[in-house]
């Protein structure tokens, strides 16, 4: 009799169990995209920007670790477009990355359906057109991850959430740009600066709170000082990862670049400037915008807080300070803490030299000699595939090699699954430079300024 009595209530704990294992699932997003032309005037003049379902910038996306997205993306413009999700890890699924080295771009009216996973992440991100230089018209937007309720961040939770997509632009079209570098020649000096797609905007909060800035560079060339007036930032995450909290009069903001930080509202209750200002150019290019508690009545006033020194050095020293927390719980890379960072043994060390080269009288970048073409078939599907003829694994060398022409090919290195890569970075033009790593977990370990800008990097494989 006492096992009649107990089936129903042991059934009834399997049904509670099995409900609590469904909710414990980690949840699905679905949206869907419609990528279109349309015209807005962005520097008071109209012109042709790219639309993702009629809004420039597009749809900020907000998701919690570990959420799935499931995003289709329909393509109605005339040319085959591309999306890259700049900072997702793409350790469930790396086809999914939005590069041609792994994604076929999306025909004209034709559409595909991106599914991918915040696994273990957190932090300010972007997503961006790759290819056809698209991002010079827009397709861009911010996509900011939040940490589960289980895991602690290291500092209060802010009472508000600001992002701001700075980032250099064009009056010129996008396809009248592309013609530019397809004859050879170097990008023209940028138009304008504009901060969430416009030269003027509003950011409210009320007197005595704290907010947090998430601020993405998502221009094409240029690098971007960004400052509040009379009021200090305290920068809490860069990439991704919390960082030693630092306090700042502005930041440097590289192209491709996101980073957060808080910001507390203790001045008088009144109205200040934003601004965010060119750095290292002739020519001073600044967007503003307006921070204004919500309890004054007083409009903007003053002028503008200065820039910082017209030096690379000081944008290296700053960059310098940006140290990762290891004492955080929060979703980094390594999250197990299996490896003991400052004592990993890198498998090699690759250093990528960067330089403009003529090639068959075209201006082309090449990396330790060799510019990149991109072939019919992306090297993932040959490699998974074994297609012969689409790429060589010594097509590129891990060190630079001194003289010697420069080439063209489809460059590719070859790495093995668990390797830890050092990787130099290192600048032979008289410019700032800025590189997309992307798909994977990788960090700064070092900054050095000689006769270039060296920059390493470890990227864990």
């Amino acid at each position: 009799m006492g096992k009649a009595v107990m089936l129903p209530w042991i059934l009834g704990a399997l049904a509670v169990l099995n409900v609590s294992l469904v909710k414990a699932e980690d949840p699905d997003f679905y949206y869907t995209w419609t990528v279109t032309y349309g015209t807005r005037s962005v520097l008071g003049i109209p012109q042709q920007v790219i639309l993702i379902n009629d809004q420039f910038p597009g749809p900020k996306l907000e998701a919690v670790t570990n959420n799935n997205f499931i995003l289709n993306l329909i393509n109605k413009l005339d040319q085959p477009f591309l999306l890259t999700w700049n900072g997702i890890k793409q350790r469930k699924n790396s086809w999914q990355d939005g590069v041609l080295g792994t994604n076929c771009p999306i025909p004209p009216n034709s559409n595909y359906t991106y599914k991918f996973q915040a696994k273990d992440q957190i932090g300010s991100y972007t997503y961006f057109p790759s290819t056809l230089l698209h991002k010079a018209a827009g397709g861009f937007g911010a996509l900011n991850i939040y940490h589960r309720s289980v895991i602690s961040i290291p500092y209060a939770n802010p009472d508000g959430d600001f992002t701001l997509l700075i980032g250099d632009w064009y009056k010129t079209g996008h396809k009248t740009l592309q013609q530019f570098l397809d004859s050879g020649k170097p990008l023209p000096f940028p138009d304008g600066v504009l901060i969430n797609g416009q030269t003027q905007t509003t950011f409210r909060g009320e007197h005595g709170k704290t907010y947090m800035f998430r601020i993405s560079n998502v221009g094409l060339s240029t690098s971007l000082n960004f400052r509040i007036q009379g009021h200090t930032m305290k920068l809490v995450e860069v990439e991704g990862s919390h960082v030693v909290q630092n306090l700042y009069d502005s930041l440097d903001v590289h192209v491709g670049q996101s980073l957060a930080a808080l910001v507390t509202l203790n001045q008088p209750p009144n109205s200040y400037h934003i601004v965010a200002s060119t750095r290292f150019t002739r020519t001073l290019l600044t967007a503003t915008a307006v921070l204004h508690y919500t309890n004054s009545q007083t409009p903007v006033s003053g002028p503008l807080p200065a820039a910082p020194a017209f030096q690379f050095h000081w944008s290296m020293q700053q960059a310098r300070t940006y140290r990762w927390n290891l004492t955080s719980n929060a979703a980094r890379p390594n999250p197990q803490g299996s490896f003991h960072y400052g004592n990993i043994t890198p498998t090699k060390t690759i250093v990528l030299s960067n330089s403009a080269s003529l090639i068959n009288g075209k201006l082309r970048y090449t990396v330790n000699g060799v510019s990149y073409i991109n072939p019919d078939t992306p090297p993932k599907l040959a490699d998974h595939y074994n297609i012969p003829g689409v790429f060589t694994i010594d097509s590129i060398q891990a060190l630079p090699l001194g003289g010697g022409a420069a080439t063209v090919a489809t460059s590719v290195m070859p790495v093995s699954l668990h390797d830890f890569l050092e990787v130099v970075f290192q600048n032979d033009e008289n410019s700032l430079q800025s590189w997309h790593l992307d798909g994977y977990d990788f960090w700064v370990v070092g900054l050095a300024m000689d006769n270039g800008l060296h920059i390493n990097e470890k990227l864990t494989i």
